[in-house]
Protein backbone atom coordinates (compact mmCIF):
# COMPACT_ATOMS: atom_id res chain seq x y z
CA UNK A 1 0.00 0.00 0.00
CA UNK A 2 1.35 3.43 -1.02
CA UNK A 3 0.64 5.72 2.43
CA UNK A 4 1.42 9.40 2.31
CA UNK A 5 3.93 9.44 4.91
CA UNK A 6 6.07 12.53 3.55
CA UNK A 7 4.61 14.94 6.87
CA UNK A 8 4.75 12.15 9.39
CA UNK A 9 7.98 13.09 11.09
CA UNK A 10 7.61 16.09 11.17
CA UNK A 11 6.79 17.63 14.98
CA UNK A 12 4.94 20.26 14.29
CA UNK A 13 2.33 21.10 11.24
CA UNK A 14 1.50 17.54 10.97
CA UNK A 15 -0.54 16.74 7.80
CA UNK A 16 -3.62 15.61 9.05
CA UNK A 17 -4.86 13.97 6.10
CA UNK A 18 -4.29 9.94 5.65
CA UNK A 19 -3.87 9.25 1.81
CA UNK A 20 -4.72 5.85 0.60
CA UNK A 21 -3.51 4.76 -3.11
CA UNK A 22 -6.99 3.44 -4.33
CA UNK A 23 -5.30 0.66 -5.84
CA UNK A 24 -5.80 -1.18 -2.35
CA UNK A 25 -9.20 -0.44 -1.26
CA UNK A 26 -12.34 -1.69 -2.59
CA UNK A 27 -14.48 0.49 -4.91
CA UNK A 28 -16.40 2.84 -3.05
CA UNK A 29 -13.99 2.49 -0.09
CA UNK A 30 -12.45 6.09 1.49
CA UNK A 31 -9.15 6.84 -0.08
CA UNK A 32 -9.01 9.61 3.03
CA UNK A 33 -8.97 9.67 6.39
CA UNK A 34 -8.34 11.89 8.81
CA UNK A 35 -5.70 11.00 11.36
CA UNK A 36 -7.68 12.51 14.17
CA UNK A 37 -11.07 11.68 13.91
CA UNK A 38 -13.05 8.61 13.93
CA UNK A 39 -13.99 7.08 10.54
CA UNK A 40 -17.71 7.63 9.21
CA UNK A 41 -17.97 4.02 8.37
CA UNK A 42 -16.47 0.66 8.67
CA UNK A 43 -13.27 -0.35 6.10
CA UNK A 44 -12.25 -3.94 5.53
CA UNK A 45 -9.95 -5.36 7.70
CA UNK A 46 -7.36 -5.76 5.52
CA UNK A 47 -7.32 -2.03 4.35
CA UNK A 48 -7.13 -0.95 8.57
CA UNK A 49 -4.24 -3.84 8.73
CA UNK A 50 -2.33 -2.41 5.92
CA UNK A 51 -2.48 1.39 7.12
CA UNK A 52 -1.27 0.22 10.65
CA UNK A 53 1.42 -1.78 9.31
CA UNK A 54 2.25 0.54 7.06
CA UNK A 55 2.55 3.32 9.70
CA UNK A 56 4.32 0.97 12.25
CA UNK A 57 7.47 0.17 9.63
CA UNK A 58 8.57 3.70 10.34
CA UNK A 59 9.59 2.98 13.72
CA UNK A 60 13.37 1.51 14.23
CA UNK A 61 14.32 -1.64 13.91
CA UNK A 62 13.47 -3.22 17.61
CA UNK A 63 16.56 -5.83 17.11
CA UNK A 64 18.97 -2.95 16.74
CA UNK A 65 17.95 -0.80 19.32
CA UNK A 66 20.27 -0.88 22.24
CA UNK A 67 18.32 1.95 23.74
CA UNK A 68 16.26 -0.12 25.31
CA UNK A 69 16.76 -2.81 28.52
CA UNK A 70 13.06 -4.45 27.37
CA UNK A 71 13.01 -7.76 25.31
CA UNK A 72 12.78 -7.11 22.03
CA UNK A 73 12.89 -11.54 20.98
CA UNK A 74 11.25 -14.29 21.76
CA UNK A 75 10.40 -17.74 20.03
CA UNK A 76 8.22 -18.75 18.13
CA UNK A 77 6.57 -21.07 20.80
CA UNK A 78 6.46 -17.88 23.25
CA UNK A 79 4.48 -15.63 20.33
CA UNK A 80 1.96 -18.42 19.77
CA UNK A 81 1.56 -18.68 23.62
CA UNK A 82 0.68 -15.11 23.14
CA UNK A 83 -1.75 -14.93 20.48
CA UNK A 84 -3.68 -18.22 22.18
CA UNK A 85 -4.25 -15.98 25.49
CA UNK A 86 -4.05 -12.84 24.35
CA UNK A 87 -7.86 -11.81 25.33
CA UNK A 88 -6.95 -13.25 29.36
CA UNK A 89 -7.78 -10.54 31.88
CA UNK A 90 -5.10 -10.93 34.58
CA UNK A 91 -7.76 -9.68 37.35
CA UNK A 92 -10.17 -12.23 36.36
CA UNK A 93 -8.65 -14.98 38.82
CA UNK A 94 -12.73 -16.48 39.12
CA UNK A 95 -12.54 -16.79 35.33
CA UNK A 96 -9.27 -17.70 34.83
CA UNK A 97 -8.22 -19.87 37.62
CA UNK A 98 -5.29 -21.45 35.80
CA UNK A 99 -3.68 -18.35 35.30
CA UNK A 100 -4.19 -17.23 38.54
CA UNK A 101 -2.76 -20.18 39.77
CA UNK A 102 0.33 -20.13 37.64
CA UNK A 103 0.65 -16.01 38.44
CA UNK A 104 0.93 -17.39 41.94
CA UNK A 105 3.74 -19.96 41.28
CA UNK A 106 5.81 -17.30 39.36
CA UNK A 107 6.14 -15.28 41.89
CA UNK A 108 6.49 -17.72 44.61
CA UNK A 109 9.63 -18.54 42.20
CA UNK A 110 10.98 -15.89 42.57
CA UNK A 111 11.00 -15.30 46.01
CA UNK A 112 12.64 -18.43 46.19
CA UNK A 113 15.43 -17.17 43.74
CA UNK A 114 15.59 -14.47 45.89
CA UNK A 115 16.51 -16.02 48.87
CA UNK A 116 13.45 -15.05 50.95
CA UNK A 117 13.25 -16.89 54.87
CA UNK A 118 10.29 -18.80 54.51
CA UNK A 119 8.78 -19.67 50.98
CA UNK A 120 5.28 -20.19 52.83
CA UNK A 121 5.31 -16.89 54.66
CA UNK A 122 5.71 -14.49 51.53
CA UNK A 123 3.85 -12.15 49.27
CA UNK A 124 3.84 -10.98 45.91
CA UNK A 125 2.49 -10.13 42.88
CA UNK A 126 2.84 -9.32 38.58
CA UNK A 127 1.92 -5.80 37.51
CA UNK A 128 1.69 -4.13 34.62
CA UNK A 129 5.80 -3.62 34.71
CA UNK A 130 8.26 -2.82 37.60
CA UNK A 131 7.26 0.45 37.73
CA UNK A 132 3.92 -0.12 39.31
CA UNK A 133 6.34 -3.04 41.13
CA UNK A 134 8.26 -0.55 42.79
CA UNK A 135 5.53 1.97 43.40
CA UNK A 136 3.85 -1.04 45.44
CA UNK A 137 6.94 -1.65 47.57
CA UNK A 138 7.35 2.22 48.18
CA UNK A 139 3.50 2.33 49.38
CA UNK A 140 4.10 -0.76 51.88
CA UNK A 141 7.29 1.72 53.06
CA UNK A 142 5.27 3.96 53.61
CA UNK A 143 2.19 2.43 54.84
CA UNK A 144 4.59 0.46 57.49
CA UNK A 145 6.09 3.83 58.70
CA UNK A 146 2.55 5.72 58.99
CA UNK A 147 1.49 2.83 60.69
CA UNK A 148 4.39 2.43 63.38
CA UNK A 149 4.20 6.44 63.92
CA UNK A 150 0.09 6.44 64.74
CA UNK A 151 1.25 3.45 66.82
CA UNK A 152 3.73 6.24 68.85
CA UNK A 153 0.92 8.83 68.79
CA UNK A 154 3.80 11.20 65.82
CA UNK A 155 2.59 13.11 62.85
CA UNK A 156 2.73 11.36 59.49
CA UNK A 157 2.81 14.93 58.03
CA UNK A 158 6.22 14.35 56.40
CA UNK A 159 7.09 10.88 55.08
CA UNK A 160 10.35 11.32 53.00
CA UNK A 161 12.65 8.09 50.68
CA UNK A 162 16.10 8.26 50.12
CA UNK A 163 17.54 7.69 46.86
CA UNK A 164 20.24 8.16 44.40
CA UNK A 165 19.98 11.29 41.85
CA UNK A 166 20.73 8.65 38.97
CA UNK A 167 17.56 6.25 40.01
CA UNK A 168 15.28 5.57 36.97
CA UNK A 169 12.10 8.66 36.55
CA UNK A 170 9.61 6.24 38.47
CA UNK A 171 10.92 7.17 41.87
CA UNK A 172 10.20 10.57 41.18
CA UNK A 173 6.63 9.76 40.02
CA UNK A 174 6.19 8.05 43.13
CA UNK A 175 7.07 10.43 45.35
CA UNK A 176 4.83 12.86 43.44
CA UNK A 177 1.89 11.02 43.09
CA UNK A 178 2.33 9.91 47.16
CA UNK A 179 3.10 13.52 48.48
CA UNK A 180 6.95 11.98 49.41
CA UNK A 181 9.63 14.07 49.45
CA UNK A 182 12.47 12.45 47.60
CA UNK A 183 15.76 12.90 49.03
CA UNK A 184 18.37 12.14 46.64
CA UNK A 185 21.93 11.22 46.96
CA UNK A 186 23.96 13.03 44.71
CA UNK A 187 26.37 11.24 42.06
CA UNK A 188 29.95 12.00 42.03
CA UNK A 189 33.03 10.79 40.21
CA UNK A 190 33.95 9.05 43.68
CA UNK A 191 30.61 7.97 44.14
CA UNK A 192 28.75 7.08 41.18
CA UNK A 193 26.10 5.14 42.87
CA UNK A 194 23.96 5.16 46.14
CA UNK A 195 26.61 3.37 48.35
CA UNK A 196 25.92 4.19 52.29
CA UNK A 197 28.31 7.20 51.56
CA UNK A 198 27.13 9.84 54.18
CA UNK A 199 23.53 8.38 54.37
CA UNK A 200 23.16 10.00 58.14
CA UNK A 201 23.28 13.18 56.44
CA UNK A 202 19.34 12.27 54.71
CA UNK A 203 18.15 9.94 57.24
CA UNK A 204 15.54 11.18 60.16
CA UNK A 205 12.65 10.06 61.91
CA UNK A 206 10.05 10.58 59.10
CA UNK A 207 12.48 8.28 56.42
CA UNK A 208 10.43 5.62 55.21
CA UNK A 209 13.09 3.70 53.61
CA UNK A 210 15.94 3.32 50.94
CA UNK A 211 15.44 2.63 47.23
CA UNK A 212 18.47 0.67 46.15
CA UNK A 213 18.83 -0.03 42.69
CA UNK A 214 20.56 -3.44 41.02
CA UNK A 215 21.55 -1.77 37.67
CA UNK A 216 21.64 1.72 37.67
CA UNK A 217 19.63 2.80 34.19
CA UNK A 218 22.14 5.37 33.42
CA UNK A 219 25.74 3.19 33.63
CA UNK A 220 24.49 -0.63 34.61
CA UNK A 221 26.33 -0.46 37.91
CA UNK A 222 24.57 -2.22 40.88
CA UNK A 223 24.44 -0.14 44.53
CA UNK A 224 25.90 -2.14 46.91
CA UNK A 225 22.65 -3.71 48.78
CA UNK A 226 24.98 -5.15 51.67
CA UNK A 227 27.17 -1.75 52.28
CA UNK A 228 24.20 0.37 52.60
CA UNK A 229 22.55 -1.68 54.32
CA UNK A 230 25.54 -1.98 57.13
CA UNK A 231 25.44 1.84 56.92
CA UNK A 232 21.75 2.02 58.11
CA UNK A 233 22.72 -0.48 60.62
CA UNK A 234 25.52 2.39 61.90
CA UNK A 235 23.03 4.59 61.93
CA UNK A 236 19.92 2.77 64.03
CA UNK A 237 22.90 2.26 66.36
CA UNK A 238 23.25 5.92 66.74
CA UNK A 239 19.50 7.57 66.30
CA UNK A 240 17.35 3.89 66.61
CA UNK A 241 16.03 5.24 63.33
CA UNK A 242 14.68 1.28 61.61
CA UNK A 243 14.98 1.87 58.05
CA UNK A 244 14.40 -0.27 55.25
CA UNK A 245 15.26 -1.04 52.04
CA UNK A 246 13.37 -1.36 48.61
CA UNK A 247 15.43 -3.22 46.35
CA UNK A 248 14.61 -2.09 42.51
CA UNK A 249 15.88 -4.81 40.89
CA UNK A 250 14.30 -3.74 37.38
CA UNK A 251 17.29 -5.54 35.25
CA UNK A 252 19.97 -6.99 38.42
CA UNK A 253 17.19 -9.14 40.23
CA UNK A 254 17.04 -11.62 36.78
CA UNK A 255 20.83 -11.60 36.46
CA UNK A 256 23.00 -11.66 39.84
CA UNK A 257 21.19 -14.78 40.91
CA UNK A 258 22.63 -16.69 37.89
CA UNK A 259 25.34 -14.86 37.26
CA UNK A 260 26.68 -13.34 40.78
CA UNK A 261 25.00 -15.77 42.89
CA UNK A 262 27.76 -15.10 45.44
CA UNK A 263 26.58 -11.25 45.70
CA UNK A 264 24.17 -10.64 48.58
CA UNK A 265 21.79 -8.39 47.90
CA UNK A 266 18.30 -9.79 48.19
CA UNK A 267 16.59 -11.65 51.07
CA UNK A 268 19.96 -12.73 52.64
CA UNK A 269 20.40 -8.93 53.63
CA UNK A 270 17.76 -8.55 56.78
CA UNK A 271 16.83 -5.04 55.90
CA UNK A 272 15.39 -6.15 52.66
CA UNK A 273 11.59 -5.40 52.97
CA UNK A 274 10.70 -5.84 49.09
CA UNK A 275 12.16 -6.51 45.52
CA UNK A 276 11.09 -5.78 42.27
CA UNK A 277 11.83 -6.86 38.92
CA UNK A 278 10.63 -6.09 35.38
CA UNK A 279 9.61 -10.01 33.50
CA UNK A 280 9.99 -7.76 30.53
CA UNK A 281 13.37 -6.80 30.51
CA UNK A 282 15.72 -9.72 31.15
CA UNK A 283 13.08 -11.88 32.22
CA UNK A 284 13.10 -12.18 28.51
CA UNK A 285 9.44 -11.69 28.31
CA UNK A 286 8.00 -8.99 26.19
CA UNK A 287 6.22 -5.81 27.74
CA UNK A 288 4.77 -5.66 30.20
CA UNK A 289 4.91 -7.66 32.97
CA UNK A 290 6.73 -6.99 36.09
CA UNK A 291 6.95 -8.63 39.95
CA UNK A 292 7.27 -7.73 43.56
CA UNK A 293 7.82 -9.65 46.40
CA UNK A 294 7.63 -9.19 49.68
CA UNK A 295 10.04 -10.45 52.43
CA UNK A 296 6.99 -11.94 54.16
CA UNK A 297 3.51 -11.27 55.14
CA UNK A 298 4.11 -9.32 58.33
CA UNK A 299 5.64 -6.51 55.97
CA UNK A 300 2.58 -6.27 53.95
CA UNK A 301 0.18 -3.97 55.04
CA UNK A 302 -3.24 -5.81 55.18
CA UNK A 303 -4.53 -1.86 54.17
CA UNK A 304 -2.87 -2.40 50.82
CA UNK A 305 -4.76 -5.66 49.86
CA UNK A 306 -8.63 -5.64 48.42
CA UNK A 307 -11.22 -7.89 48.95
CA UNK A 308 -13.97 -7.39 46.07
CA UNK A 309 -16.79 -9.56 44.78
CA UNK A 310 -16.01 -9.75 40.94
CA UNK A 311 -18.03 -12.41 38.33
CA UNK A 312 -19.39 -14.62 41.38
CA UNK A 313 -16.23 -14.81 43.62
CA UNK A 314 -14.50 -13.03 46.34
CA UNK A 315 -10.54 -12.14 44.72
CA UNK A 316 -7.67 -10.46 46.86
CA UNK A 317 -6.38 -8.02 45.09
CA UNK A 318 -3.05 -6.49 45.49
CA UNK A 319 -2.35 -4.01 42.17
CA UNK A 320 -2.94 -0.27 41.18
CA UNK A 321 -4.32 -1.40 37.94
CA UNK A 322 -7.14 -3.71 37.74
CA UNK A 323 -7.55 -5.43 34.18
CA UNK A 324 -4.25 -6.07 33.14
CA UNK A 325 -3.25 -8.43 30.14
CA UNK A 326 -2.75 -12.26 31.41
CA UNK A 327 -1.08 -13.30 28.28
CA UNK A 328 2.31 -11.74 29.78
CA UNK A 329 2.46 -13.58 33.13
CA UNK A 330 1.74 -17.57 31.01
CA UNK A 331 4.44 -16.06 29.09
CA UNK A 332 6.86 -15.87 32.15
CA UNK A 333 6.28 -19.06 33.05
CA UNK A 334 7.08 -20.21 30.14
CA UNK A 335 10.59 -18.82 30.23
CA UNK A 336 10.70 -20.15 33.75
CA UNK A 337 9.98 -23.66 32.44
CA UNK A 338 11.53 -23.50 29.17
CA UNK A 339 15.11 -22.36 30.41
CA UNK A 340 15.29 -23.30 34.03
CA UNK A 341 17.81 -21.94 36.18
CA UNK A 342 21.07 -22.88 33.95
CA UNK A 343 18.68 -21.54 31.05
CA UNK A 344 18.99 -18.51 32.14
CA UNK A 345 22.25 -18.45 33.35
CA UNK A 346 23.57 -19.22 30.02
CA UNK A 347 21.56 -16.14 28.37
CA UNK A 348 22.47 -13.72 30.68
CA UNK A 349 25.94 -15.32 30.76
CA UNK A 350 26.22 -14.60 26.88
CA UNK A 351 24.74 -11.15 26.81
CA UNK A 352 27.53 -10.17 30.00
CA UNK A 353 30.47 -12.13 27.58
CA UNK A 354 28.61 -10.36 24.39
CA UNK A 355 28.75 -6.84 26.85
CA UNK A 356 32.13 -7.00 28.14
CA UNK A 357 33.40 -7.62 24.35
CA UNK A 358 32.10 -4.60 22.94
CA UNK A 359 33.19 -2.72 26.16
CA UNK A 360 37.06 -3.85 25.82
CA UNK A 361 37.05 -3.06 21.94
CA UNK A 362 35.71 0.00 22.39
CA UNK A 363 37.64 1.40 25.02
CA UNK A 364 40.69 0.55 22.51
CA UNK A 365 39.11 3.12 20.32
CA UNK A 366 41.20 6.31 21.04
CA UNK A 367 38.96 8.72 22.41
CA UNK A 368 36.50 6.82 24.44
CA UNK A 369 36.79 6.21 28.11
CA UNK A 370 34.52 3.53 29.97
CA UNK A 371 32.34 4.12 33.15
CA UNK A 372 31.02 0.68 33.63
CA UNK A 373 31.73 -2.69 31.50
CA UNK A 374 28.98 -4.62 31.51
CA UNK A 375 29.84 -7.08 33.96
CA UNK A 376 26.92 -7.26 36.42
CA UNK A 377 24.01 -6.58 34.02
CA UNK A 378 25.09 -6.45 30.44
CA UNK A 379 24.84 -2.48 30.15
CA UNK A 380 27.95 -0.33 29.06
CA UNK A 381 28.32 3.89 29.26
CA UNK A 382 31.52 5.55 28.28
CA UNK A 383 32.24 8.93 27.85
CA UNK A 384 34.89 11.42 25.44
CA UNK A 385 38.13 11.45 27.08
CA UNK A 386 39.01 14.41 28.98
CA UNK A 387 41.01 17.25 28.14
CA UNK A 388 40.55 16.63 24.56
CA UNK A 389 38.78 19.64 22.17
CA UNK A 390 36.64 18.11 19.79
CA UNK A 391 34.72 19.17 16.45
CA UNK A 392 31.99 16.62 17.81
CA UNK A 393 30.17 14.86 20.66
CA UNK A 394 28.61 11.43 21.17
CA UNK A 395 25.61 12.85 20.14
CA UNK A 396 26.84 13.10 16.62
CA UNK A 397 28.10 9.60 16.84
CA UNK A 398 24.52 8.67 17.99
CA UNK A 399 23.27 10.43 15.66
CA UNK A 400 25.84 8.88 12.60
CA UNK A 401 25.09 5.20 14.20
CA UNK A 402 21.20 5.89 13.75
CA UNK A 403 21.96 6.75 10.11
CA UNK A 404 22.97 2.89 10.20
CA UNK A 405 19.73 1.78 11.75
CA UNK A 406 21.39 1.48 15.69
CA UNK A 407 19.89 2.93 18.17
CA UNK A 408 22.84 3.57 20.36
CA UNK A 409 22.23 6.81 22.65
CA UNK A 410 23.91 9.25 24.38
CA UNK A 411 22.84 11.17 27.37
CA UNK A 412 23.88 13.36 30.21
CA UNK A 413 24.13 11.68 33.81
CA UNK A 414 22.13 12.52 36.42
CA UNK A 415 21.54 16.45 37.70
CA UNK A 416 25.02 16.71 39.60
CA UNK A 417 27.46 15.46 36.95
CA UNK A 418 24.56 16.95 34.17
CA UNK A 419 27.61 18.05 32.57
CA UNK A 420 28.76 14.83 31.70
CA UNK A 421 27.63 13.14 28.45
CA UNK A 422 27.30 8.88 28.09
CA UNK A 423 26.81 6.41 26.13
CA UNK A 424 24.97 3.46 26.78
CA UNK A 425 24.68 0.23 24.78
CA UNK A 426 22.17 -2.58 26.72
CA UNK A 427 22.93 -6.28 25.12
CA UNK A 428 19.99 -8.35 25.28
CA UNK A 429 19.11 -11.77 24.20
CA UNK A 430 18.61 -10.78 20.21
CA UNK A 431 22.02 -8.84 20.10
CA UNK A 432 24.62 -11.93 18.91
CA UNK A 433 28.62 -11.81 18.97
CA UNK A 434 27.85 -11.54 15.00
CA UNK A 435 25.31 -8.49 15.70
CA UNK A 436 28.17 -7.09 17.72
CA UNK A 437 30.64 -7.23 15.53
CA UNK A 438 29.05 -5.25 13.11
CA UNK A 439 28.23 -2.66 15.34
CA UNK A 440 32.19 -2.38 16.74
CA UNK A 441 32.91 -1.81 12.96
CA UNK A 442 30.21 1.21 12.55
CA UNK A 443 31.36 2.42 15.66
CA UNK A 444 34.50 2.64 14.37
CA UNK A 445 33.84 3.70 11.34
CA UNK A 446 31.52 6.81 12.31
CA UNK A 447 34.39 7.97 14.96
CA UNK A 448 37.06 8.10 12.11
CA UNK A 449 34.65 9.81 10.61
CA UNK A 450 34.02 12.28 12.91
CA UNK A 451 37.68 12.59 13.92
CA UNK A 452 38.49 13.15 10.54
CA UNK A 453 36.03 16.69 10.82
CA UNK A 454 37.82 20.19 10.34
CA UNK A 455 34.93 22.00 11.86
CA UNK A 456 31.89 21.23 14.37
CA UNK A 457 28.83 19.23 12.74
CA UNK A 458 25.93 21.67 12.86
CA UNK A 459 23.10 21.14 15.22
CA UNK A 460 20.08 22.99 15.72
CA UNK A 461 18.08 21.39 17.66
CA UNK A 462 18.18 20.11 21.11
CA UNK A 463 19.87 16.04 21.44
CA UNK A 464 17.12 13.37 22.38
CA UNK A 465 17.80 11.38 25.36
CA UNK A 466 16.88 8.20 26.26
CA UNK A 467 16.34 6.68 29.92
CA UNK A 468 15.10 3.05 29.40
Amino acid sequence: MSINTSKARQSTNVDDTLSINPVFVRPGEATDFNKFKLPAGPSLPETAYQIVHDEAILDGNSRLNLATFVTTWMDDEAKKLYAESADKNMIDKDEYPATAAIEDRCWRMLADLWNVPDTKDTIGTSTIGSSEACMLGGLALKRLWQHKRQAEGKSTEKPNLIMSAAVQVVWEKFCNYWDIEPRFVPVTPDHMVLDGFELEKYVDENTIGVVAILGQTFTGAYEPVKEIAKKLDEIQASTGFDIKIHVDGASGAMVAPFCQPDLEWDFRVERVNSISTSGHKYGLVYPGVGWVVWRNTKVMPESMIFHVSYLGGDMPTLALNFSRPGAQVLMQYYQFLRLGFEGYREVQQNSIDVATYLSSEIEKIGPFKLISRGDTIPVFAWILKDGETKNWSLYDLADRLRMKGWQVPAYPMADDLSDMTLQRVVVKVGLSRDLATALLADIKGETQFLESLQSPLPREAAASHFHH
